[in-house]
């Protein structure tokens, strides 16, 4: 007897969750529906997939190797149901697209409702994090990422680069006067991010470490400190770029930046085997020429 690709699913959400309780909510469907579907899936096998105790769960070594061998066979499932059903017709589904709340913010959100038109039979799910998050532990169709990129299981394509300010607003200069230099960063309030430390290694000419006056792990809620007239920050200039020409923030240091470092770059990234290639390039290419970056 064959296993079904709906229980082959479950097991693989199991494993690229962590566990039941996680891929039963993830799936939304009942814990018990999992442990049948794993245990189904086993015994037609004859094998152990999974070992499992109190604490933790783990593949066999037998399960490893069956584990890569049907996912790269659902995906190919997956591609040729998707080509029969969308041949001729506009890309179809659910896209699952995660970015970091500033990024979506103030980029992707207002871009949603020109693609609804455009693709009106893609269903979006925006999820906003402020750090990196696991495409399939989440079960993340696309990301958006900003900085250097490690993980070479993922396929990018660069949506473009986004300067780096140092800006403050022009209540808190008045008060505290301008820097001319990164020593004067010193004699100032400055607003740094609780992770990653890297954020804080601000890319200014004989620059050494940020000792921020007040830290937090937002973007978004930097910019609204330095709004607020709380200190100087660096911030992208897709966040900052519409205050900056508003003048509700002034640039600071400009002589001083070091520009095109790794920090600037922004990308899209996805797995390479992907199911949902469509939907992902029909989104990238909708966003890319319209991001103001």
């Amino acid at each position: 007897m064959r296993t079904r690709s709906d229980d082959l699913e479950i097991l693989l959400t199991v494993i690229d969750s962590g566990g039941f309780s996680a891929a039963a909510e993830l799936l939304d469907i009942q814990v018990a529906r999992v442990s049948r579907a794993v245990s189904k899936v086993e015994s037609q096998l004859g094998i152990s997939i999974l070992n499992r105790t109190t604490r933790r769960m783990e593949l066999t070594d037998e399960g490893r190797q069956f584990v890569d061998s049907i996912r790269a066979g659902l995906i190919q499932i997956q591609q040729a149901e998707e080509e029969i059903i969308s041949r001729g017709e506009l890309p179809k589904g659910r896209l699952r697209v995660d970015a970091a709340s500033p990024f979506m913010l103030h980029q992707l959100v207002p871009l949603i409702q020109p693609f609804h038109q455009a693709y009106p039979d893609i269903e979006l799910e925006l999820t906003s994090n402020e750090g990196y998050v696991d495409l399939l532990e989440k079960k993340t169709d696309l990301a958006i990422r900003i900085g250097p990129l490690s993980d070479s299981t993922l396929h990018a394509r660069p949506l473009g680069k986004s300067l780096l300010y140092y800006v403050a607003s022009p209540d808190y200069l008045a008060k505290r006067g301008i820097p001319s230099k990164a020593s004067d960063l010193d004699f100032h309030d400055t607003i740094g991010f609780t992770s990653p430390k890297s954020l804080n290694t601000w890319p200014l000419k004989g620059f050494t470490e940020l000792k921020p006056s007040l830290w937090t792990s937002s973007g978004e809620t930097i910019r609204q400190l330095v709004l607020a007239g709380n200190g100087i920050a660096c911030l992208s200039g897709f966040m900052v770029n519409e205050d900056i020409a508003a003048g509700r923030l002034i640039p600071v240091l400009e002589s001083e930046k070091i520009n095109n470092t790794q920090r600037e770059q922004i990308n899209a990234v996805y797995y390479k085997s992907s199911s949902v290639a469509k939907r992902i390039s029909a989104f990238i290419d909708f966003i890319q020429p319209k991001l103001t970056l």
